[in-house]
């Protein structure tokens, strides 16, 4: 999950489970694989095998931990070292060119993929303390995930170079991995060697990322097209931010206010802010009804700017306040646009309180009462030590995975280049829109938060809206929402719920 979000970050981690560890940690290989000598080329990969029981099937799998060395195209030069963690079932009953195999990350950029990994998709899943999504005390805990989309697909999860354990080798400068086409290039090249690695040109292929996950996933479709060749048969997007204008808080720029709206309605409505009447809506019903004011009379006022009426102000002013909860004299003064963190630290003032920018339901103390901003994410700092301590506890503990270096599950890769969209915001729907319209059998699922405050709900219809699809191929989009932040999986419903309309998802896709 962590957004860096001027970023975006996406954030999850794992815990340590003591039962089924005998059946869980079959050691195959044992290796060294401490990168000291960053010249050397690393040694395989090592593998374990286990079990893992989903929906009352048992089904057994091997699991793939270490590096993929990525050289230079022209002389061969040892560029990087990507590391990945693989599952594969091997008692699935199908063959390789009928086993899909799905491709997941998570974000950031300069996010590991720890966050899908321990929270929602592979065999193994942190122990929350409640089904909400709530942290235990430390030490933490892992279990067996009854909801792994191991169940119909095998998974190759990929840390990005600077991120986990993926590194640049000495010498090579580090800055041409950070950047938006200089990141598609080399998680797109990790694609294409593992598929021909591991025999799975014949398999069919699909995507899976979250927050810039969902950036890198849309930009790869065309990317593994164009440099390679390879179609892909189904995309998830958890938590999408396909076009960047909507939210990019900044004068001049008025989008993120309309669009941000009707998530700030659910998380008011969350918290009792809003009148009996909103409160008895759905976050469905809430969400419409808050759609049509910040489109229609909030979209005509932002327009108009400095010229708006004083009628059209007042009733502005109004509705902020009915469909928020602040106080109005909060929003005149505000000039009636209230920013995302400005809301993130109004909603709650009354109670001394912050909510969280990643998830609304999780709150906690404002440090800072005086300041603009929240000094820090309720709902990051919820997870975080849960997700990173259980991580390294499982990887060492069941994958007999040994490396000495910091397994580094959200680090700073800025400067981030996006020298391709100077002038300009990055929008990779065009990118989406012509690879469905080259390759008509791509599907795509699109994952929605109700009560996400990093990409809200309603930039992703917006983008669904706007991408000039003919109607055949408009149907090749589901969408579908969770009562949940920018993390869905983090409460039990909603996890359960992921599986369930991912399944559904794949065999969609694979008609």
């Amino acid at each position: 999950m962590k957004f860096i979000i001027t970023t975006l970050t996406l954030v999850l981690a794992a815990s340590l489970f003591t039962q089924a560890q005998n059946k869980r940690s079959i050691q195959v290989t044992v290796q060294d694989s401490t990168i000291e000598k960053r010249d050397t080329v690393p040694g395989k990969p090592v593998v374990t095998y286990h079990q893992v029981t989903v929906d009352g099937k048992t089904i057994s799998y091997k699991a793939t931990a270490g590096y993929m060395p990525m050289h230079d195209k022209d002389d061969n030069k040892l560029l990087a070292k990507i590391f990945y963690v693989a599952y594969t079932a091997t008692n699935s009953g199908q063959t390789k060119e009928k086993r899909p195999v799905t491709f997941v990350f998570n974000g950031g950029p300069g996010s590991a993929s720890i966050w899908l990994h321990m929270g929602a998709i592979s065999p193994v899943r942190v122990k929350f303390a409640d089904d909400k999504g709530d942290a235990p005390g430390a030490p933490y805990e892992y279990g067996e995930n009854p909801n792994t989309w191991l169940a119909f697909t095998d998974l190759v999860f990929i840390d990005p170079i600077s991120t986990g354990y993926s590194r640049a080798y000495k010498g090579v400068d580090v800055n041409q991995f950070h950047g938006y086409n200089e990141d598609l290039a080399s998680v797109g090249d990790f694609i294409r060697l593992y598929i021909t690695k591991d025999e799975r040109w014949a398999s069919p292929k699909f995507i899976a990322g979250e927050s810039y996950g969902t950036t890198r996933a849309a930009g790869l479709s065309g990317y593994l097209a164009d440099r390679y060749n390879i179609y892909l048969n189904g995309i998830t997007l958890i938590s999408s931010v396909l076009n960047f204008q909507l939210i990019d808080f900044k004068n001049g720029n008025d989008m993120p206010y309309i669009y941000f709206l009707p998530t700030y309605a659910n998380t008011a409505s969350y918290y009792h802010k809003l009148t009996p009447e909103l409160e008895s809506l759905s976050p469905a019903d809430l969400t419409k009804k808050a759609e049509i004011f910040a489109n229609g009379a909030y979209s005509r006022f932002l327009s108009l700017g400095d010229q708006a009426p004083a009628d059209l102000t007042n009733l502005v002013i109004d509705s902020l306040n009915y469909f928020t909860g602040i106080p109005k004299d909060y929003i005149r003064k505000a000039n009636e646009r209230i920013t995302d963190f400005r809301f993130f630290k109004e909603v709650l003032r009354s109670e001394g309180k912050i909510v969280g920018r990643y998830d609304s339901r999780f709150s906690g103390e404002d440090s800072d009462d005086a300041g603009e901003n929240p000094s820090y994410d309720p709902s990051d700092a919820n997870l975080s030590g849960l997700f990173v301590g259980a991580f390294n506890a499982y990887i060492r503990k069941d994958l007999n995975y040994r490396n000495d270096i910091s397994y580094e599950a959200l680090t700073n890769v800025w400067p981030w280049s996006f020298k391709n969209t100077e002038n300009a915001y990055l929008d990779v729907s065009e990118t989406l829109r012509s690879a469905m319209t080259q390759n008509p059998h791509l599907k795509v699922n699109m994952i929605c938060g109700y009560y996400d405050l990093a990409t809200p709900v309603y930039n992703a219809e917006y983008v669904i809206n706007h991408m000039g699809l003919r109607p055949d191929l408009r149907g090749n989009i589901i969408v579908n929402y969770y009562k949940a932040g920018h993390m869905v999986y983090v409460s039990k419903e909603t996890d359960e719920k992921l599986k369930a309309d991912a399944e559904v998802f794949y065999k969609s896709a694979l008609k």
